[in-house]
């Protein structure tokens, strides 16, 4: 039997809560006031700054003076000792002003994001930083009429990921059409417990954002990921490393005895063979060996901080975030042990960047087919643990912009009820239900109910009254509920069913 509902929207609602609005205002408060001590902050260590800029240029043109003054009355020999004594008050000078500069980026990155927070509570679009793009064959059934995706849309407001797969991933959630119960309960733990962690949201974007670019582009981690993937050269490098390093040795070996005059130049012959094999067959496997190591050891520097932050973070109180960040908190697992060989190699590998110090290297040892060898351990040893590390980051960076919104909309964003069971009383009941893309001030709310399968609502009233933006707040509503976010209201109870 159907049953007939008819809905007069006429505009603005009776419902208002004054309490939330003053739970946001006092978050607001909070914000604005952090902002101005971090500015006031900047302000001193900018001023600090500019004069430790001067006064290492004083002390370089002091110590030139002084080593000049050595060097044209004591002669050479004092000069080489006196020079670095004069010079250690700039090193010094210069190692300040680095902290300082540092504090500087620091606490201006930590200003932006408190700043953004403001941003996204006030709707203030051109402060908050845009998202993804939309493919121009990008098609859904409901996420554009919903505002779910897009330049003002439900994506951007929620989204602080620093990462491009983590701003994916919650785009994802957010245009789900077929949830998931048990995987919207997991979720929805974590994103409570995040709720109350915003010092840990925060930190975790600070250092994601400390080594990325600040043009607002997303880290593109999958690019890294690609790379580990990719065939490595790991196979033919370990024979030839094996095959150089004997004939080095027994190179070496002849030229210290040609050396002390107990046989002729023997040495010769092997080394050509040396050559000719490091040439023929090392040349086409070292001739991308510094564009790799470059490449991985840009992405390790964004990925390290973030793994150190995540491995030595405090989860006694969030068991369920302890559980997601499992794989970082393995003691003879931990990325920042796999990275610490990675740099060493890359260290290695940099010297190619001298020219005449590669080529003296190579003509004694196989120094690039070697750390060649080494970077392609490191490879496949990365490619079996990175997609997890990684996965987990990207998991936590969608989590916690859900949490960022319900922590910025305190007794205004609440988490929703849904259940599976097909004889709940009701299939979907809300009670202050509002648009999360209108302002606070001009946001209507409204009660509504669905009481069972097959019932109709008729939604009548003037034009411009708000019949539209009913519907879209239903739908925005539900779409956030089922991806496992809060929704605006002050309650939602839904059935779980495919959107």
């Amino acid at each position: 039997m159907l049953r007939f509902n008819i809905y007069l929207v006429i505009g603005r609602d009776s419902f208002y809560n004054p309490e939330s609005m003053d739970k946001k205002q006092a978050r607001l408060a909070v914000l604005q006031h952090q902002i101005e001590r971090l500015n006031g902050r900047l302000s001193s260590l900018n001023h600090s700054s500019d004069q430790l800029s001067r006064v290492r240029l004083w002390l370089f043109l002091l110590g030139g003076v002084v080593s000049g003054a050595l060097f044209l009355s004591l002669g050479p020999w004092p000069w080489i000792v006196g020079t670095g004594p004069a010079m250690i008050p700039f090193v010094v000078a210069v190692y300040y002003h680095r902290r300082i500069e540092n504090g500087v980026t620091r606490l201006t990155l930590w200003r932006n994001i408190k700043q953004t927070h403001v941003a996204r509570m006030m709707l203030t679009w051109d402060e908050i930083p845009e998202t993804l793009p939309l493919s121009p064959q990008f098609e859904h059934p409901f996420a554009l009429d919903n505002d779910l995706v897009g330049l003002h849309s439900v994506h951007r407001l929620l989204d602080t990921a620093v990462s491009h797969e983590g701003s994916r991933r919650l785009q994802e959630w957010l245009i789900n059409t077929d949830p998931n119960l048990e995987r919207i309960a997991q979720q929805q733990a974590r994103i409570r417990e995040l709720v109350g962690a915003g010092l840990f949201r925060d930190k975790l974007t600070l250092h994601a954002s400390l080594v990325t670019d600040n043009q607002g582009n997303k880290w593109p981690g999958q690019k890294m990921l690609d790379w580990l993937q990719e065939e490595s050269n790991l196979g033919q490098l370990r024979p030839l490393l094996i095959q150089l390093a004997i004939i080095s040795a027994f190179n070496i070996t002849l030229f210290v005895l040609d050396s002390i005059d107990v046989i002729g130049p023997w040495w010769m012959i092997p080394w050509a063979v040396y050559a000719l094999l490091f040439v023929t067959r090392g040349g086409p496997l070292v001739g991308t060996l510094f564009q790799d190591a470059t490449f991985l050891d840009d992405g390790l520097r964004t990925l390290s901080g973030v793994f150190w932050f995540l491995e030595n973070g405090r989860y006694a109180h969030f068991p369920h975030l302890r559980e997601l960040c499992t794989p970082f908190l393995d003691e003879t697992e931990r990325p920042s042990q796999h990275i610490k060989r990675v740099t060493r190699v890359v260290a290695g590998v940099g010297l190619r960047q001298n020219p005449l110090v590669s080529f003296m290297l190579n003509v004694v040892v196989p120094w690039d087919i070697y750390f060649a060898y080494r970077l392609s351990q490191c490879r496949e040893d990365l490619a079996e643990r990175m997609p997890v590390w990684m996965d987990r980051w990207f998991e936590l960076e969608a989590l916690s912009s859900l949490a960022t919104f319900a922590d910025l909309n305190p007794g205004i964003a609440t988490f929703p009820t849904i259940v599976e069971n097909e004889n709940s009383s009701c299939l979907l009941q809300t009670n202050g239900l509002g648009h999360p893309l209108i302002q606070d001030e001009d946001r209507v709310c409204n009660d509504y109910k669905i009481p069972t399968l097959g019932s109709i609502a008729l939604i009548t009233g003037s034009n411009m009254a708000g019949k539209s933006s009913f519907l879209r707040t239903i739908g925005v509503n539900l779409a956030l509920a089922c991806a496992v976010g809060p929704v605006v209201a002050r309650s939602l109870h839904t059935r779980l069913f495919r959107l």
